[in-house]
């Protein structure tokens, strides 16, 4: 049985209060597809009469945000970000930095994790030389941080982008799934952080990914995230938004350079017009 109006605007109206995601009419069948499981789980018999009982019972109201702020994930999603990130940014960072600088990345949408451990991997092949890293993982779900710490992913997860040398390396076998290693858990640090809300004090980071985030918000609020974010970011730090994204608009403290064959942001103190930042190839 499909939504009714009132249903779906207290949806709505949830995930607006509760993550600043805006859900704009003819996305009736999005909630639908997302809560349908959640109501199977509690022996629900419809979603309609889910997000009634939600309507008293903050738990479902929670599982409701989590449902609908948990996106599908890849290894590597987008590949250029990547590369550009170990061709470009990595070398920038180890020659501008003192050989005792422990370089610190955020993923601040890490979902279930793939993002954050696929970084590690990257930056335990790149750096040399004993530089130490630090990755703080971030997201607003509570259920995906859990799934991100635990470091398990399915046979279909691994094969979604993951290269096999580095499931070689960097996992071992858990029964049907895959286990992240002991090593690479330790370098990364999971947070349930809500970008939309004023964030708590963090040292500054060198590089923060914030791919595929800012399409769900309203105006108003990618100018107060990408503020915050701009406030966490050493001056001559990198940025990485997924492809659909910009600062170009909303936060003229960032400046849009080219890094290889993706584009990056940094703060615009910190270059100087015009940047064509060519990686190694």
């Amino acid at each position: 049985m499909a939504l009714t109006t009132q249903e779906f605007a207290f949806v709505c109206g949830l995930v607006r209060r509760e993550a600043a995601i805006v859900l704009e009419p003819g996305k009736e069948y999005l909630v639908e597809a997302r809560l349908l499981p959640l109501a199977r789980r509690a022996g629900i018999a419809t979603v309609g009469e889910f997000v009634g009982r939600a309507q008293r019972e903050r738990l479902l109201a929670e599982q409701i945000v989590d449902a609908l702020t948990t996106n599908e994930t890849s290894w590597m999603r987008d590949r250029e970000p990547f590369s550009a990130f170990t061709d470009v940014v990595l070398p920038e960072l180890a020659a501008a930095r003192p050989p005792l600088h422990r370089l610190r990345v955020w993923s601040a949408a890490c979902s279930s994790g793939q993002e954050p451990y696929g970084l590690a991997m990257l930056l335990e092949d790149a750096l040399t030389g004993g530089r130490q890293y630090e990755i703080v993982a971030t997201d607003i779900s509570a259920e995906m941080i859990e799934r991100a710490k635990a470091g398990r992913f399915s046979q279909l997860e691994v094969n979604r982008g993951l290269p096999v040398p580095l499931l070689v390396k960097h996992f071992q076998r858990a029964g049907t799934e895959w286990q992240v290693s002991d090593a690479l858990r330790r370098k990364i640090t999971f947070k349930r952080v809500n970008l939309a809300a004023p964030l708590a004090p963090m040292p500054a980071f060198d590089v923060v990914f914030l791919r595929n985030v800012l399409i769900y918000f309203d105006l108003p609020t990618k100018r107060a995230v990408l503020q915050s974010v701009r406030r966490l970011l050493r001056p001559d730090g990198w940025l990485f938004l997924g492809a659909a994204e910009t600062t170009i608009g909303i936060d003229d403290g960032f400046q849009r350079v080219v890094a290889g064959r993706a584009s990056a942001y940094r703060p615009r103190a910190s270059v100087a017009a015009p940047v064509n930042v060519m990686g190694r190839r």
